[in-house]
């Protein structure tokens, strides 16, 4: 602790009531916590990948770090105040000795990695608040260097550089690591180059992992982007998935963080961005593993000497290229069979990427998943129409089976017309593929249908009529379709245990 931080910890250094401030402490901050506020002011400190180490330098940070916070948290980042006078006060006259960023403070246990559960709700609303502000930002300018090959591949290449010089340990993990990440840089350099003439570069909030991530009053609040490097933030959007996927990974939530990938992918139908995404979530590990030994290794650490968790991401860096083999699943059931909530389970345990006809159908349509397809006057459920879903679900089961992950199909497929294409496509791939078939009592069925179109909560918007319809033009599975056919409950505990036997 510096002289000038320790007099910020007396009361009398605030012109608001300040009682007991406290100091949390980071590898390159200092957070004063202030009665209702909190300050935060950066270290003079030089780490290649951020450089604070000038009163004008840290002075522009809170700038960029006040106009890019306010993008997503606007009621929490309130000024950037001057440290000045004799003794030094926060917000006092005179010439300025430090610059702070004064936050509204909320409570320092509503950060989700401090939480002792986190509930689906919450990831769910997550995903939806990061998707509506990947929407909101425009594109990075094609003629500039971010979102570049070059500009992918240079941050891994300082990770591994930077952990070289801090880890004591045997170089062999990050060998392994380092050539594998080399190996994928070349070989997504058209991927790369693409995404950015497709205007997926943006300017993200760059850090988006657990700790920078409060429940507050029953929302989401997503705080600290990144401010002292642009080309950390000016990222492809499924970088910034990726952190979030990988921490909550490292944190033993994996089927939370399958949710969350495909919950985003629903909203924004950024499929095409998998085919990168083990890439970055290496990449994302491995930034971590930087902070952690960063923070082994200095001496006002509480973790100084000890590489423990270090040694977890690398891990974990390690077990993210070993891909899961691919498969293929076929929802089928007519409509309240219970596909989409058995999916749901399914998706977060096998894992796998889910896509929706109901939701693909309407995206063709340009309309949201909930929107009421019937208020634009457009027929969505025309022949032509069904014909373009099923062209479009085909389409992105071959995008997502070439990035390499699992797809479970969640439509009907009553009618073997709409099962066929998919076989085939599995078949020429040589890779497994099931139908899994749901099915219930005709009164539970209809119960079910009319509670959904109550609720208006999902993208499905068969009714009564749609599911009476569905059931008379059923399809029965062919002789080569029965092998692959999986009946299931509509217990999802049951299914995933079926299905898991059958994983190759």
């Amino acid at each position: 602790m510096t002289p000038l931080i320790a007099t910020l910890l007396d009361p009398a250094a605030y012109s608001h009531p300040a009682p007991a401030p406290r100091l949390i402490e980071t590898h390159i901050s200092w957070v004063i916590l202030a009665g209702d506020y909190a300050y935060k002011l950066k270290k003079p400190v030089d780490l290649g990948f951020l450089d604070f180490s000038t009163l004008e330098k840290r002075e522009h940070c809170c700038r960029e770090e006040i106009r890019l916070n306010r993008r997503l948290a606007p009621d929490i980042y309130l000024d950037m105040v001057p440290v000045a006078g004799t003794p030094p006060k926060m917000d006092g006259g005179g010439p300025v000795l430090e610059w702070a960023v004064k936050m509204r403070a909320f409570p320092a246990e509503a950060t989700l990695d401090r939480v002792a559960e986190i509930l689906p709700e919450q990831i769910d609303a997550i995903a939806d608040r990061v998707a509506s502000f990947h929407d909101d930002i425009a594109p990075a300018p094609m003629d500039g260097d971010f979102g570049t090959p070059e500009a992918a591949r240079a941050p891994v290449d300082e990770n591994f550089r930077q952990l070289r010089a801090l880890l004591p340990t045997s170089d062999a993990p990050l060998d392994y690591l380092e050539a594998w990440s080399h190996a994928e840089a070349q070989r997504l350099a058209g991927h790369f180059a693409a995404r950015k003439r497709q205007g997926f570069i943006r300017e993200c909030h760059g850090d988006l992992h657990l700790g920078n991530i409060a429940w507050v009053k029953g929302k989401p609040l997503i705080f600290d982007g990144i401010e002292f490097n642009p080309g950390l933030r000016h990222i492809d959007v499924i970088s910034e998935i990726a952190f979030l996927c990988m921490d909550l990974a490292h944190r033993g939530q994996s089927p939370l963080a399958w949710r969350f990938l495909n919950r985003y992918l629903e909203h924004s139908g950024d499929y095409a961005g998998l085919a990168a995404l083990p890439y970055y979530l290496v990449y994302r590990a491995m930034v971590r593993a930087k902070v952690a030994a960063i923070l082994a290794t200095s001496r006002a650490s509480q973790a100084a000497g000890d590489f423990t968790e270090t040694t977890s991401y690398l891990d974990l860096a390690r077990r993210i290229t070993q891909r899961p083999a691919a498969a293929l699943l076929l929802m089928h059931g007519v409509s309240g069979s219970g596909k989409t909530r058995v999916s749901q389970y399914l998706l977060e345990r096998l894992p796998a990427i889910r896509l929706r006809s109901d939701v693909e159908r309407k995206r063709l349509f340009g309309l949201a998943a909930l929107a009421d397809s019937r208020a634009t006057g457009e027929n969505i459920y025309s022949r032509e129409a069904g014909a373009r879903t099923l062209a479009r679900l085909l389409d992105l089961t071959t995008t997502v089976l070439n990035a390499g992950f699992p797809v479970i199909v969640d439509a009907t497929f009553i009618k073997r017309d709409w099962r066929e294409p998919f076989r085939k496509l599995a078949e020429e791939r040589a890779i497994p593929w099931w139908i899994a078939a749901l099915d219930a009592p005709p009164e539970v069925l209809r119960r079910r249908v009319a509670a959904r179109q109550a609720g208006g909560h999902d993208a499905s918007e068969a009714g009564p009529d749609v599911l009476a319809a569905q059931i008379a033009a059923v399809d029965p599975f062919s002789a080569d379709e029965l092998p692959h056919v999986i009946r299931l409950s509509d217990a999802p505990n049951q299914a995933v245990s079926q299905l898991q036997a059958l994983l190759p």
